[in-house]
């Protein structure tokens, strides 16, 4: 009776949708506030780490000089320079900025990923796989809903 009531807790865990991660994160919401700041599919994304439509952001084909920042808190994330076309419809970079994500792993899907997010608020940005450019030979798989862009040199200007 025990063992089947340990498998079937342990089958409902491993059912169970890994949210946003949690911690001590210098910038920290209620879920009313998150939900008061993001739209429907930001929020999923974000706090929940849904994935954005393949080729549903146009920062997939941004190519201005530029800053990527995250969307939950503003952070400075992914420079241009480190962006490059995967063909995957998301956006990829092969490195973030000095300091400014976090991983962990992400067992859903019956493999383990890399899970990447803002070091500063834990939003979820996408994972990160083995399959990049030189010189890191890494792909930071991006949903772009979970990011702004700033054009080089220009003053709040983001998408």
């Amino acid at each position: 009776m025990k063992r089947r009531t340990l498998l079937t807790g342990l089958l409902a865990v491993a059912g169970t949708r890994l949210y946003a991660v949690e911690g001590p994160f210098e910038i920290a919401r209620t879920k009313a506030e998150w939900r008061a700041m993001l739209t429907e599919l930001e929020y999923a994304v974000l706090r929940e780490e849904a994935t954005e439509a393949p080729f549903s952001s146009p920062l997939d084909t941004e190519t201005r000089a530029g800053t990527y920042h995250c969307r939950g808190c503003d952070l400075p994330v992914y420079g241009s320079a480190q962006k490059y076309d995967s063909g995957t419809g998301w956006p990829s970079f092969w490195q973030s900025l000095p300091d400014a994500v976090g991983t962990k792993p992400d067992n859903t899907l019956f493999a383990t990923r890399t899970e990447v997010h803002c070091r500063r608020c834990g939003s979820h940005f996408g994972h990160i796989f083995e399959d990049g450019p030189a010189p890191t030979g890494k792909r930071h798989c991006l949903n772009g809903v979970s990011l702004t862009f700033r054009i080089q040199g220009a003053r709040g200007t983001s998408l």
